[in-house]
């Protein structure tokens, strides 16, 4: 078992709770972890977040991804009644750097350091190089969902506080878990993706028939121009995701993740050690040319969503990257009965495809009261500007009369 050492106490309905800091996931057992709310595939009546699971986050900190050398130290808060009794946990990392997030503080430590301060390192409360909404604040089956959301809430803010830390941030948090931070003085942060939503869709026609004419053309052209070059799609999942599938992804992730990251987040162990503990929760899509894979992209399959990741090319095709990151997604999704389809960050691009804007949320406690009173002021100003522009894309939607002139990115980007 990894190293803990105790932390705070904090008070919810019932009397004071340990909360003690644990430096990494494998210092819960399997059956500690998978008791909590959303992240085992086994629970009924939960919808279950593959990026919470026991092995997704265990995988990160033994493959070395999510460790102190790359900046990422496991500060993974349990919270325990009198007795020992595990009722709930965050994961979360001391950072040194603020890469990997997805929700970006790079001007907040600017102003900070250049009034004399240190910004890091700082606590966040994420799942690294995963810009998905899930449970943050992990509760205990049968427990008081509130008092502990509530407890958790406190004991982060409290640790932050006791670590001597600027700051601790939970990103893409759900709403129940933003309810309890905002009790305990955390601000709130808004952004937007693009997630597709499946209405009950038997086919992608079905889909393509709530379009507007012009659109479902353009997508059905779109489709077919994507395949000229000779190429085949290919859909891996359990026993098909051979070390030699990750091999040729791998290929693809580094080659694009280094031309626009310079360094990407994940190693080559981290796929195979997903392949071998979670290959029923993993899509890889693959595009097959003469007898070779020269692009794909990786999904993770939830109870109810479908989260399309990484996206990687050996070969530029007009179109290819829509295909195989949004049109095959969507179409997994509907055969499967997913009812959603999150298409990672970034991208306007993607509401011509059927995918439209959702707003995601973070919650951020500044201890210094001056930083603390400028972020309040720009995040005011931000959440207008999120909740204007959200409306302005909808109104856009393909589902609607009305067009939207937008750049689309080049193929090479790596996150979905």
């Amino acid at each position: 078992m990894a190293s803990e050492h105790e932390g705070v106490k904090a008070t919810a309905e019932g009397g004071a709770l340990s909360v003690r800091i644990a430096t990494s996931i494998g210092a819960f057992t399997r059956s500690e972890w998978d008791q909590l709310a959303g992240t085992s595939r086994v629970e009924s009546g939960t919808p279950y977040n593959p990026f919470v699971s026991f092995d997704f986050l265990n995988i990160l900190e033994e493959s070395g991804c999510a460790v102190r050398g790359t900046g990422w130290q496991g500060h993974h808060l349990r919270l325990e009644a009198a007795d020992g009794r595990l009722l709930g946990a965050v994961a979360c990392y001391a950072k040194s750097h603020s890469q990997g997030e997805y929700v970006f503080d790079h001007g907040w430590a600017d102003a900070f350091e250049r009034a004399g301060g240190s910004y890091y390192p700082k606590l966040q409360a994420a799942v690294p190089f995963t810009p998905a909404t899930g449970p943050r604040l992990l509760i205990a089956r049968g427990e008081d969902t509130a008092a502990v959301k509530s407890a958790l809430s406190q004991g982060l803010k409290q640790v932050a506080l006791q670590l001597g830390v600027s700051s601790a941030h939970v990103t893409f948090a759900e709403d129940g878990d933003m309810t309890a931070l905002a009790g305990a003085g955390f601000l709130r942060r808004t952004d937007q993706q693009f997630h597709f939503h499946n209405e009950g869709y038997s086919t992608y026609d079905d889909f393509l028939a709530t379009l507007a004419s012009r659109k479902r053309k353009a997508l059905k052209k779109e489709r077919r121009e994507a395949l000229t070059a000779g190429i085949e799609i290919d859909r891996l999942t359990g026993g098909d995701l051979t070390e030699s599938a990750w091999d040729d992804f791998f290929t693809f992730y580094m080659d694009t993740g280094g031309r626009k990251w310079g360094r990407p987040y994940l190693n080559r162990k981290f796929f195979s050690m997903i392949g071998e503990r979670m290959s029923q929760d993993v899509l890889l899509v693959m595009a097959r040319r003469d007898g070779r894979y020269v692009a794909g992209a990786i999904n993770f399959i939830g109870s109810d969503t479908l989260y399309g990741r990484n996206w990687g090319c050996i070969e530029e095709h007009p179109y290819l990257h829509f295909e195989v990151c949004y049109h095959q997604a969507i179409d997994f999704a509907i055969e499967r009965g997913l009812k959603v389809v999150e298409a990672g960050a970034q991208g306007e691009h993607k509401l011509a495809r059927g995918y439209l804007p959702v707003t995601t949320q973070s919650a951020h406690f500044i201890v210094h009261e001056g930083l603390r009173k400028a972020v309040a002021d720009y995040l005011k100003r931000e959440r207008r500007e999120v909740e204007r522009m959200g409306e302005y894309l909808e109104e856009h939607g393909p589902f609607r009369k009305g067009e939207l002139q937008v750049n689309e990115p080049p193929s090479s980007n790596i996150d979905l």
